[in-house]
């Protein structure tokens, strides 16, 4: 199998040599090339012709921000992770990066006590977002469910319950991808909506605040206590798991900091359950681009209780690792791509109850 070429971007010579020597160690990673600025690296890439960018943001030149927009008009799938101390402070700058095309972020990192504990971070979190972000890397299988009393074949229309509420799971390339879905949202969308996009604390309000200024949604990040009220929208608060109970017969938000699942918290699959065990066969699951399989198991369990699941296509996904378990296991009544998944999820909302008179709809 041919290595996988990196070009690693960044002012600090230091930082290029870490980020080389960790990178080179994998059998089947190779550093292609280096660059100091954006400016070189935008020179670099048809020269080296590589599979994937490590960028860093405070760049003399050209900086990372620059280099994302300027690359995606030419680069379109080409897989970026910026990588900066910049992307773990809670400021704008991850949500402007991810905007801007980045498929994903590392924080880079600062206050550790050695080169030895700095390669040890980027074997953790760098190098596995490298080799899922890159087509023909091996990655970890995920879990084989245990055998579903009966699935409804996939593509049904008939004897479906009204939609209630709209459950939606994604992780790398899930804020742009959020941003294009809800963008077509009806103004009187007519359910509540609850996501968990995997984001640490502080990214997850900007998220909502960045989602709530480019779409027809309002979306806040989830407290503890909220209700849930149609044509709204809730954010997990990262770090911790969000879900849904019924107090005096009325859905409201609350948190947790139970153990990560899928090494995720918030995790999909939590908040799914949650969800079936409030609105059962009335849930509708989207399943978005993201690394892993986390929102596996709740997709079981929403189909087993006959509620309807929506996937994202391999093609318009920047990671096909969740969406790519559940069209797999059998679980997506359709599998759509990007462009197409709010036209979908209209259609089955509508469900829920006959057009107006005269021929209008809700």
């Amino acid at each position: 199998m041919p290595k996988t070429r990196v070009l690693v971007v960044d002012d600090a010579v230091v930082i290029r040599k870490i980020i080389s020597e960790t990178v080179n160690r994998d059998p089947g990673l190779e550093v292609v090339g280096l660059a100091s600025n954006g400016k070189i690296a935008l020179q670099k890439i048809p020269q080296v012709n590589p599979d994937i960018v490590i960028l860093d943001v405070e760049m003399p030149e050209m900086n990372g921000l620059e280099t994302i927009r300027e690359l995606r008009k030419t680069y379109a799938k080409l897989p970026v992770i910026m990588f900066s101390t910049l992307t773990g402070k809670g400021t704008v700058t991850t949500i402007e990066a991810l905007t801007a095309g980045a498929s994903d972020y590392v924080c880079k990192p600062a206050n550790v006590g050695n080169v030895t504990e700095s390669i040890q971070r980027l074997e953790s979190e760098l190098i596995p977002k490298i080799k899922h972000l890159c087509p023909g890397a091996v990655v970890p299988a995920p879990p084989r469910l245990p055998k579903a009393a009966a699935y409804l074949p996939s593509q049904r229309t008939d004897g479906l319950q009204p939609v209630e509420i709209l459950a939606v799971g994604t992780s790398t390339g899930g804020p742009n991808a959020l941003a294009e879905m809800f963008k077509g949202f009806a103004r009187d969308f007519p359910v509540p909506i609850v996501v968990v996009q995997h984001m640490p604390p502080m990214f997850t309000a900007l998220l909502a605040e960045r989602l709530s200024a480019s779409t027809p949604v309002k979306f806040v990040e989830g407290q503890a206590g909220m209700p849930v009220l149609p044509g709204q929208g809730y954010i997990a608060p990262g770090g911790k798991h969000m879900v849904i109970v019924r107090f005096n017969g009325k859905p409201v938000l609350q948190l947790n900091e139970e153990p990560p699942e899928n090494s995720c918290r918030p995790a999909v699959d939590v908040l799914f359950r949650s969800v079936v065990a409030a609105y059962g066969a009335g849930t509708l699951g989207v399943i978005l681009t993201g690394m892993g399989y986390d929102g596996l198991r709740g997709c079981q369990l929403i189909r087993e209780r006959q509620g309807q699941i929506i996937a994202q296509d391999r093609e318009s996904s920047v990671v096909w690792g969740m969406p790519g378990a559940v069209a797999e296991a059998g679980l997506a009544d359709t599998v759509v791509p990007l462009s197409q998944v709010c036209t979908e999820i209209h259609r089955r909302v509508k469900l829920r109850r006959p057009p107006m008179p005269g021929g209008l709809t809700h």
